[in-house]
């Protein structure tokens, strides 16, 4: 599933989408064309062949990046179900502040799309003046079963 959201603060705009798999990437690649993304981060370790859970289904990043132009970054990692570091936090910054000033869309993954890459989104929306609360009320309105109690705790207590 893919959800486009734009900062209802800066207008910057995001994709948030679950891991692609070989079948999904072409109309994944379509969409992250149109929405003009340069980056797409995975924040899911990337996969090997020899994974029972879908090693062998899933994209290979560096034909993507190959045919499209888009960067795959694979250096913001947190835990499946947790929050990022404050290291963590400060690349993802970076990143999408580089993308705003550019004018282009990053997108984000993590295996299901509704823990770890929501996180990040939401934390944007907070660096840029947002309510924590009602950033993470707007994620859930574009991304339904978006972030866990932990999540929503950090968020929550999050400031800038």
């Amino acid at each position: 599933m893919i959800s486009v959201v734009r900062s209802p603060v800066t207008q910057q705009k995001f994709v948030i989408l679950d891991a692609p798999t070989k079948k999904t990437l072409p109309h994944y690649i379509a969409t992250l064309e149109k929405e003009n993304v340069s980056d797409l981060v995975r924040i899911c370790n990337r996969p090997s062949a020899e994974d029972p859970f879908g090693g062998r289904d899933s994209y290979d990043a560096d034909l993507l990046e190959h045919e499209t132009g888009i960067r795959v970054i694979d250096d913001i990692k947190f835990q499946d179900g947790g929050v990022p570091s404050p290291g963590t936090i400060q690349r993802w910054l970076e990143l999408t502040e580089k993308a705003r000033e550019s004018g282009t869309t990053v997108a984000v993954h993590c295996v299901a799309g509704i823990g770890r890459a929501p996180v990040l989104v939401t934390l944007s929306f907070v660096e840029a003046g947002m309510d924590p609360l009602d950033a993470i009320s707007y994620i859930r309105q574009h991304r339904r079963g978006a972030l866990n109690k932990q999540q929503i705790r950090f968020l929550d207590s999050y400031r800038r």
